[in-house]
């Protein structure tokens, strides 16, 4: 049914040729349009109408080629092979250590600093959407077993389905996101301080200076972690809180509720843009939903409105399993054995409020 709904367009992403070989794949519903890059198999834009009909660019992106390789090389991309924080570049399989690639401060963040995000992925053409595929070799940024990913994107209406896959031929770990950056009221329209933010989590995992995880869960009750009920995102950002104090806002993972066991994706997140009506909601198989404001943001990535992307300019809402899993022995493992597959989605769903 999707291929009949959703146009499939494959274009270079870069009209002056230096980025030739950067593909750009266009999916448009009679509702909604997203544009993937081959790089970093990276969802780059998704445009979506108002209450009023008025379509809007959501998703903070720059057509700048110097950009999408530089300030902006993580904006919308599917980060891996581990996506989030693993402590002290290293992890321990089966009895054996592996050191890992680093990428600052002791901590191997988002694969290392050659992770997914930086390769040139091959695309295909699916029913309803576009098939990436890479192939990571054993021993890439010191992760064990040659790893061969796929992530489909899959546009159905005003509903995007984003899945993922991989196998390996050694015991290593996986863990896999989309790290785009959500403003629902339009790329350049400000902050996102006063979008309603609903997560389906009682828990979140507080932090070291490092950003790695502590440990234990923490439960979000009486705290400014709390959006069991839809509150503003910027409600409680600058509280008195050590956690946010040190991240500047909010850059935690939450615990989300039980997933379903049959691997249907469920519902971690709802965001609402009450002034344009946009609404999001986020479904995944995954356990935790990393949530980060964009508190670094200053200035160094000018989106297509021309306006320059601050602080607060945007949300990401990364589904994963926890930071750091490989060292807690607690969290839901992130360890793919050969013979084994990993399947991971995320459904996001586009309305109006």
């Amino acid at each position: 049914m999707a291929a009949q709904q959703t146009e499939v367009r494959r274009e270079p992403f870069d009209a002056s040729g230096a980025g030739a070989a950067i593909e750009r794949w266009t999916l448009r519903s009679d509702r909604v349009e997203a544009t993937v890059l081959t790089l970093g198999a990276t969802l780059h834009g998704l445009t979506a109408p108002d209450r009023d009909g008025h379509p809007a660019q959501i998703l903070l992106c720059t057509e700048e080629l110097t950009g999408v390789l530089g300030p902006a090389r993580h904006y919308g991309a599917t980060v891996g092979r581990y996506a989030n924080r693993i402590a002290d570049g290293r992890i321990t399989i089966d009895g054996e250590e592996y050191p890992l690639a680093q990428t600052g401060n002791g901590v191997t963040l988002h694969g290392g600093p050659d992770g997914f995000a930086h390769r040139i992925w091959s695309a295909a053409e699916i029913p309803g959407g576009v098939r990436l595929q890479l192939h990571s070799p054993d021993g890439d940024q010191g992760f064990p077993g040659a790893l061969d990913v796929t992530v489909d994107y899959v546009l159905d209406g005003a509903t995007l389905t984003i899945a993922y896959r991989a196998v390996t031929s050694r015991p290593t770990v996986v863990n896999l996101t989309n790290h785009a950056y959500f403003n629902l009221a339009g790329e350049g329209s400000g902050d996102v301080l006063g979008h309603l933010l609903t997560l389906d989590a009682d828990a979140y995992t507080p932090v070291d200076a490092r950003q790695i995880p502590l440990g234990p869960y923490e439960p979000v009750a009486g705290t400014p972690f709390d959006f069991s009920t839809a509150r503003p995102v910027g409600k409680a950002i600058e509280d008195d809180h050590p956690q946010l104090a040190a991240a500047g806002g909010y850059d935690h993972n939450w615990v989300l509720h039980e997933r379903r066991p049959d691997g249907t994706p469920t519902r971690a997140a709802f965001l609402e843009d009450p002034v344009s009506g946009r609404t999001l909601e986020v479904l995944t198989t995954e356990p935790g939903l990393q949530v980060y404001t964009a508190n670094g943001f200053h200035g160094a990535v000018r989106g297509p409105s021309g306006v320059a992307y601050g602080k607060f300019a945007g949300i990401a809402l990364e589904t994963q399993h926890h930071p750091d899993s490989p060292h807690q022995p607690g969290y839901p493992s992130t360890v793919l054995r050969p013979g084994e597959e990993f399947r991971s989605a995320t459904v996001l769903r586009l309305g109006i409020g």
